[in-house]
Parts: C-alpha cells; sequence; structure tokens
C-alpha cells in the first residue's frame, strides 16, 4: 500500500455533456499527503451555467482568462501520468477527464464513496461534505491546499484526508482487500471477462 496516487477532484460547467472548469490533483505515498498538489481552471467552449456557480463558486469571469483544456492538456498528462487516482464517486472523474483526454487511462480508479459505504454502513449518508464534517476532516482538507469547501482542490484532499482516515485502522491485509473492491477500472474489467 506504499504506492504514488493521485486524489482527483473536477468542477464542470453545468452542461451536458460537462466541460471541466477546475482540476486538481492531490498527491498520496502510500495513505500519507506528500504536500505536492496541482491545481487547474479552464474556460469551458460552453460556459459556466449559473445554478453551478452557485455551488463551487466558480464564474465566467473567474476563467475568462483561462486556458481551454486542450491548450494545457500535456502539463495534465505529465502531472497525472497513468498512476493510480482516488476520488470521492471517482466515475464522476474518470468520465469529465477521459472526455477531455481520450488517451489518459490511470493504472486504477479507488472510490472513497464506495469504501465510505463498505466501512461505515451505518451513517446517515455517504456525501463526501457530510463525512467529512462528521469524521472532523474539514480544517485538514482546507489546509492541504488552502483550498474552500466545494473547490477542486479541497474535494481532492479531502477525499486523500477520507482514504487516509478510513484504511489507517485496518491491517495491511485488509487494506489491500478494501482498496482492490474500491478500484472501480479492476471492478469493470472484471464483468468483461
Amino acid at each position: 500500500m506504499n504506492q504514488r496516487m493521485w486524489a482527483v477532484d473536477v468542477e464542470g460547467n453545468g452542461g451536458s455533456p460537462a466541460e471541466i472548469v477546475e482540476l486538481a490533483i492531490v498527491e498520496m505515498e502510500g495513505l500519507q499527503l506528500t504536500g505536492r498538489y496541482k491545481h487547474w481552471r479552464f474556460k469551458p467552449k460552453g460556459g459556466i451555467t449559473p445554478i453551478v456557480s452557485r455551488i463551487h463558486g466558480i464564474w465566467e469571469r473567474d476563467v475568462a482568462d483561462a486556458p481551454e483544456i486542450e491548450d494545457v492538456i500535456d502539463d495534465v498528462f505529465e502531472w497525472l501520468e497513468d498512476a493510480p487516482i482516488v476520488g470521492h464517486n471517482v466515475r464522476v472523474e474518470l468520465e469529465i477527464i477521459g472526455r477531455a483526454m481520450e488517451d489518459w487511462q490511470p493504472s486504477a480508479a479507488f472510490d472513497t464513496l464506495r469504501i465510505a459505504r463498505r466501512l461505515v454502513p451505518n451513517e446517515k449518508k455517504h456525501g463526501l461534505e457530510y463525512l467529512g464534517n462528521t469524521l472532523g476532516l474539514l480544517d485538514a482538507a482546507g489546509a492541504a491546499t488552502g483550498g474552500g469547501s466545494h473547490s477542486a482542490p479541497f474535494d481532492a484532499a479531502l477525499s486523500a484526508i477520507l482514504l487516509q482516515h478510513l484504511l489507517a485502522p485496518l491491517s495491511e491485509a485488509e487494506r489491500q482487500a478494501v482498496m482492490e473492491d474500491a478500484d472501480i477500472l479492476r471492478v469493470q474489467q472484471g464483468s468483461l471477462l
């Protein structure tokens, strides 16, 4: 469980299909945050809907001078490579990033939502912010990147810290089993065999 991976979060523009407005990655080595992270904002072709802006706080004016994702795709590839990723309901990140970067495929995609449902089944909700608040992880997430609630840096850091919190009490064998079950790429591949 000492592998390097990126906790990932995207914020979209509210379009269908969604375009990336903000992408953040937070590096983990094993279960520890390394302190390295990267954050991008992009100008979507379809604009940002006001409803979505009220949720994540990113308005048209905030990305007016930002590049389109195609202009910095090589930089994003260089950071992500094919390393495993972690995210809360990580399927969303896989779909949105995969649409923008068709040649990108992480080696694994670990879903902290799936892990939380397995390890804390009695919580009444399993949303990222709810769990972060209930488990007392919000301050650590804010300190990790300086991001605020619902921003991609904050949510990526919170996903990493949630993973760390949920797996810390487990033995190495238990961690391996939980992570194997939480890898949605492995589950998808297994269902095709």
